[in-house]
């Protein structure tokens, strides 16, 4: 059966699978290109370098750890209470000061400082870390996460917008020497 024009019932309905296959394709191919350029016309939010205060130096005692709150940068409305993040300061000495994530490096749980000790000590798995954030025992394999920090106007501020992880601070970069120097030379399995 032949359609005025021409066009007999095969091609028509041919065409118009060609035709929504290439809308298929169209709207598949969408995301995709987007997801590959992405790193290209990628913008960071606002919030994410930025610094924010926890208050007055004064407020955090030469040779104590301290408990702060600070709200996240990129906080929404509906975020509410969940946007108040808790750090540990510890003010070693002078305009040295060290930021601590509150959470454990090995699950995440909430750490709580011990001034008897002079350890931070988590409460699920028994992880302990000595005052300078370092790991003491238990199952943690690094020490506490620290926020990079800066003095400005007399206020102590942190770097909040980024979550501290492993690398993230040029402080906890350490370099291994693996070049053979002072290693003797034995298979690796030996």
């Amino acid at each position: 059966m032949t359609v005025d024009g021409g066009l007999s019932r095969r091609q028509m309905l041919l065409k118009t699978a060609m035709a929504f296959n290439g809308v298929v394709g169209v709207l598949l191919a969408v995301p995709i290109v987007r997801y590959i350029l992405s790193p290209v016309t990628k913008v960071r939010k606002p919030g994410y370098d930025s610094w924010v205060s926890l208050g007055p130096i004064d407020r955090f005692p030469p040779g104590e750890t301290r408990l702060a709150t600070y709200r996240h940068p990129d906080a929404q409305a509906l975020d509410g209470e969940t946007a108040d993040i808790a750090c540990w300061v510890r003010h070693t000495e002078g305009e040295h000061f060290q930021v601590f994530a509150i959470n454990c490096a090995h699950l995440g749980c909430p750490v709580r400082w011990f001034p008897q000790s002079s350890l931070f000590m988590c409460p699920c798995h028994g992880g302990a870390y000595y005052a300078d954030g370092s790991r003491a025992s238990g199952p943690p394999e690094r020490g506490l996460f620290e926020y990079r920090f800066r003095i400005l106007d007399e206020k102590l501020q942190i770097e909040a917008g980024a979550t501290p992880t492993p690398g993230s601070s040029p402080a906890s970069a350490s370099l291994v020497n693996i070049s053979g120097s002072n290693m003797t030379k034995r298979p690796p399995c030996a």
